[in-house]
């Protein structure tokens, strides 16, 4: 009897592990400092998850109120939050926006309980984040606590009020173009060339950022066309990004000779903590690889 129950047991604890349920939806979260931040870095993979029946979750750690030239404080906020509401629409997946003040936020043991419920609420299968080294202390710091909450998700004595991960999740950066103090590393590319223009209608919702502030701080304002298809089509046009020679070899990696016909992309990298994915386990995880 012992030796069946200890059976049992192994069976159920194969049957709850990421590695084995592959035709169980995954559960996405991607958490960026601002609501717009997973937008930008994962849109793309967002929707095609969505697509296939898989659970996203967008997180903005902050509420975006310091973001504008013109307004701030609580009006700004609440034109952020609206804003990502309607982008998560666009998108296809639920949008969070914590209520931490844009340009002050700081890897407090607060935020990063805040972090440690969110992952632990969706029960998630890959968290997504930026890595901790960037222009901005926001992104910065949003990539410290992710780290920080990687291994706690699974301390039950840690942000007790929420039951602990039974698994670790596999947790991967956003790309970025920083090189110091090391350059990102493209694990995993994603073709998204098929959803490129859905990404672009759901950034199109973040108007104030797009059109208003990022123009704005960045001297391009005269650049920004008044008719909404004009500003769609200029939008496409700055947010396309460019697939370097270290991205081209990662799609080629994992999509083949067909690689070569990727117009749009976007990239992951492996964050050394949480769970550690083999190769199988990234085409599971990341479903729309296919099988090469």
């Amino acid at each position: 009897m012992k030796k069946f129950i200890l059976l049992v047991c192994s069976l159920v604890f194969i049957l709850i592990s990421p590695s084995f349920a592959q035709n169980t939806p995954l559960r996405i979260i991607m958490i960026g400092a601002h609501p717009d931040d997973c937008d930008q870095d994962g849109g793309g993979t967002a929707i095609l998850f969505a697509k296939m029946g898989h659970a996203v979750k967008f997180v903005s750690v902050t509420n975006g109120d310091a973001g504008h030239q013109d307004i701030g404080g609580a009006a700004l906020a609440n034109r952020r939050y609206a804003e990502a509401q309607e982008a998560g629409k666009r998108f296809g997946v639920t949008y969070d926006v914590l209520p931490n003040h844009d340009g002050e936020l700081v890897p407090s043991l607060d935020v990063r309980l805040q972090i440690i419920r969110k992952i632990r609420e969706w029960n998630a299968d890959i968290v997504f984040a930026p890595r901790p080294n960037d222009y901005h202390p926001d992104h910065r710091y949003t990539g410290v606590l992710v780290q920080d909450a990687a291994y706690m998700v699974g301390v039950p004595n840690i942000a007790a009020d929420v039951p602990p991960l039974k698994k670790n999740p596999v947790f991967v950066y956003f790309q970025d173009h920083f090189q110091r103090p090391n350059l990102f590393r493209p694990d995993v590319a994603i073709d998204i060339s098929s959803v490129f223009d859905q990404k672009v209608h759901a950034l199109d919702a973040h108007e104030s950022q797009f059109y208003e502030w990022l123009p704005w701080i960045g001297g391009y304002s005269n650049e920004v066309p008044k008719d909404k298809a004009a500003r769609k089509k200029w939008l496409a046009s700055n947010r396309s990004g460019r697939i370097n020679p270290a991205v081209r070899a990662s799609l080629e990696k994992w999509y083949g000779t067909s690689a070569s016909n990727v117009k749009y992309a976007e990239a992951f990298e492996v964050c050394e903590y949480g769970s550690q994915p083999s190769e199988d386990d990234l085409r599971r995880l990341f479903p729309m690889l296919g099988k090469k």
